[in-house]
């Protein structure tokens, strides 16, 4: 689905210059339809753990299919922030945080992954934070994360930004955590 103008204007100005502790300069910004290959290559580089993790389910390599759904985004229900360096030149994808919100737009589901050599660095905190204030700012009432019980980053990442978290009564085997943003 084609974002609407609207939309795809906002998406194009969000971009936001950060500097970790460690003196390291990111760029957080939406991810563009043309990101292919940086979020084929994140994908890549992370280990089986995480892939099982962000997913959910064991993903070895990720399909065409399923990259184009992560970067080629209907922005009206839809939003990824990607966290990206310089590294001698080229574009390295290190994070991602996104939502997807249901018909009547009022709640999204949102995840965040940061490469496994970059974690414990605050990146994750940067994107949730900025996905929030995108978040807020659209009008959206609530965030929520459907994760696995034993991904303790996950559960340490949503308690510090604020999130509750309770079990799924459909599936013990799932945690959500949620955000009221009114």
């Amino acid at each position: 689905m084609t974002p609407s103008a609207s939309a795809r204007s906002e998406v194009e100005s969000l971009r936001w210059n950060e500097t970790l502790d460690n003196g390291t300069k990111l760029l957080i910004r939406a991810i563009r339809k043309d990101d292919v290959e940086l979020e084929r290559d994140f994908i890549e580089r992370m280990s089986p753990e995480a892939r099982r993790m962000r997913f959910l389910a064991h993903v070895n390599a990720p399909s065409e299919e399923l990259l184009k759904s992560l970067t080629d985004l209907d922005f009206d229900r839809q939003m990824a922030l990607v966290a990206i360096i310089d590294h001698h030149g080229k574009e390295v994808e290190i994070g991602v945080s996104r939502y997807a919100t249901g018909a009547d737009r009022t709640a999204g589901e949102c995840a965040v992954t940061v490469d496994d050599d970059w974690q414990h660095r605050g990146i994750g905190t940067l994107l949730m934070r900025r996905l929030i204030e995108v978040a807020r700012a659209r009008g959206l009432k609530r965030l929520f994360s459907i994760d696995d019980p034993g991904n303790e980053k996950m559960q340490e990442l949503a308690g510090d930004l604020g999130f509750s978290r309770h079990f799924d009564p459909q599936n013990p085997h799932e945690v959500v955590h949620s955000l009221d943003l009114s």
